[in-house]
């Protein structure tokens, strides 16, 4: 049996005699199964819990409250763990921005008073006014000795005595080339002070710099394992040996090879 809609005037102002589909009896099983699935539908939020808040009883405003507290309460202690944990690394950044800018004022002075480009030639002058003064009183010295061998060779063959003055004063004449030949180590000293006194101001500043982070053994921990890559001749140059050298043959050594 159909039912008869009761049309209001709103309806009719608005969709005028618009036919309104009458619930029959063909409709039925439709409206049965969408009510069949909203019910399941309910009945599974239930079971996942979505509906227990609607069954449960309604919690008092001081248990709400102290919830509510309490909940204030824990966050306020993560912010003030994470607080402590910012001051910390900010500490830490601390320290490290000013071993950084310690580290920069050494390289700065270092690069100021000792590797810009007068000072660096100044050491590389010194040195080659070492090298080239030490080869030159080589030189005349072994000049002046073979002089000397060669005059008093003559000496023990002449007889006269103008002659053998004459050699004589060549050989008094070679002997003090020698003695001022050796005036080279004097100045080679004052050089290599030099050179040396550029070096400690060097490793002073370095030593600072390996201070400032850690010491020797911070920077050691961090340094390649050296592979020694020269070949098979030049691991034999290890120049000459100085007091308290380990690795280097004695003369006792050498010379028990030979017996």
């Amino acid at each position: 049996m159909a039912v008869h809609r009761k049309r209001f005037r709103v309806e009719e102002g608005i969709v005028g005699e618009m036919q309104i589909p009458d619930m029959t009896d063909e409709a039925a099983p439709m409206h049965g199964e969408i009510m069949a699935e909203l019910r399941a539908i309910r009945a599974q939020m239930a079971r996942n819990g979505h509906g227990a808040g609607a069954h449960a009883a309604p919690a008092s405003t001081e248990a709400v409250v102290a919830q509510e507290v309490a909940d204030t309460r824990a966050m306020l202690e993560t912010y003030r763990a994470q607080i402590e944990q910012c001051e910390k690394l900010k500490v830490e950044l601390d320290l490290i921005h000013d071993a950084i800018n310690r580290t920069k004022r050494e390289i700065a002075t270092l690069h100021g008073k000792s590797f810009d480009g007068g000072e660096m030639a100044k050491v590389n002058g010194e040195l080659g006014a070492v090298v080239g003064g030490t080869e030159q009183a080589t030189q005349q010295i072994l000049e002046a000795a073979e002089s000397i061998d060669q005059a008093a060779s003559a000496l023990s063959k002449v007889d006269s005595v103008d002659q053998q003055k004459r050699l004589a004063d060549d050989i008094q004449e070679r002997v003090i080339s020698i003695f001022e030949a050796c005036n080279f180590q004097d100045l080679t000293g004052q050089r290599i002070s030099k050179v040396m006194t550029t070096m400690k101001f060097i490793e002073q500043h370095i030593n600072a710099m390996m201070e400032i982070w850690g010491g020797v053994d911070a920077i050691k921990a961090h340094a390649a394992p050296i592979v020694d890559t020269r070949d098979e001749d030049a691991k034999l140059l290890n120049g000459p040996k100085l007091a308290g050298d380990v690795g280097h043959a004695s003369q006792d050594d050498i010379d028990a090879l030979f017996d």
